[in-house]
């Protein structure tokens, strides 16, 4: 029998948000890679495009803006009207996920930091 491996769904990440999606935002996503739900996203200045959080660079991305909430594949191009956790949540830590240059404890650390910051707050 073949295995069937499944994605995350919001609720894998997300504990509480507030009311009418007001913890919600939409925005553009940058191209160049599948991203899955719990992302931690920062958002390049001069573009206003959301990325993965990066502390490492200078271009707006080492600020996390939210966490993505849904699970995207931007290979073929920017993606629009992407929905991320902005404000006013609580999700899941062990379910948040980082990009390849988050790879230190200290580093989760802040950007679980940069979450609080927004409001969203994550469980221990």
């Amino acid at each position: 029998m073949p295995v069937k491996t499944e994605r995350k769904v919001l609720g894998d990440v997300l504990l509480f948000e507030e009311d009418d999606f007001y913890s919600r935002e939409t925005g553009t996503l940058s191209g160049g890679g599948s991203y899955e739900i719990g992302l931690v996203l920062g958002r390049v200045t001069a573009t206003d495009k959301l990325v993965p959080y990066d502390p490492a660079v200078a271009t707006g991305a080492e600020t996390v803006v939210g966490v993505l909430a849904q699970n995207i594949d931007t290979a073929a191009g920017d993606v629009d009207d992407v929905v991320f956790i902005a404000r006013h949540a609580r999700v899941k830590r062990h379910a948040l996920l980082y990009g390849t240059s988050v790879d230190t404890p200290a580093e989760r650390a802040t950007a679980v930091e940069g979450l609080k910051a927004l409001g969203i707050l994550t469980d221990v």
